[in-house]
C-alpha cells in the first residue's frame, strides 16, 4: 500500500519558519520524484517544490524561491519542506505527492499519482 502522510503544519507568525514532513510507506522515496503542493482557500492547488529520484536535484516556482527548501532523508524514508520567511499569503493546506512514471521531477500537478491528505499551515499574528 502506497501511503504519504504530511505533518508539521500549524500556526506561525509572519516571518517565522516551519518544517513539514512527508513520511512514505509502501515505496522508497529515493526511487521516485516527490513534490510539495499547496491550496489556499478559494484557490487552485499549485506546486511549491519537487525533488528528483536518486539525487538532490530540485525545482521551485518563483514565489517560494529562496524561502523554501525540499530535502530527503533516505534512512527515514521521509521528504521535508523547510519554509522560512513565511507570509500570510503562504496560508494553505500543504500536500506531498509522488510521480511513478518519471525520474526528473516536475512542477505540473498532473504528473503526480499518489497524494497525502495534507497539513494546514496558517501564517497570522
Amino acid at each position: 500500500q502506497v501511503q504519504l502522510v504530511e505533518s508539521g503544519g500549524g500556526l506561525v507568525q509572519p516571518g517565522g519558519s516551519l518544517r513539514l514532513s512527508c513520511a512514505a510507506s509502501g515505496f522508497i522515496v529515493d526511487h521516485y520524484p516527490i513534490g510539495w503542493f499547496r491550496q489556499a482557500p478559494g484557490q487552485e492547488r499549485v506546486a511549491i517544490a519537487c525533488i528528483s529520484m536518486h539525487d538532490d536535484r530540485s525545482n521551485y516556482p518563483d514565489y517560494v524561491e529562496g524561502r523554501f527548501t525540499i530535502s530527503r532523508d533516505k534512512s527515514k524514508n521521509t521528504v521535508y519542506l523547510e519554509m522560512n520567511s513565511l507570509q500570510p499569503e503562504d496560508t494553505a493546506v500543504y500536500y506531498c505527492a509522488m510521480d511513478t512514471r518519471r525520474s526528473l521531477c516536475s512542477l505540473i500537478e498532473m504528473s503526480y499519482d499518489h497524494w497525502g491528505q495534507g497539513t494546514q499551515v496558517t501564517v497570522s499574528t
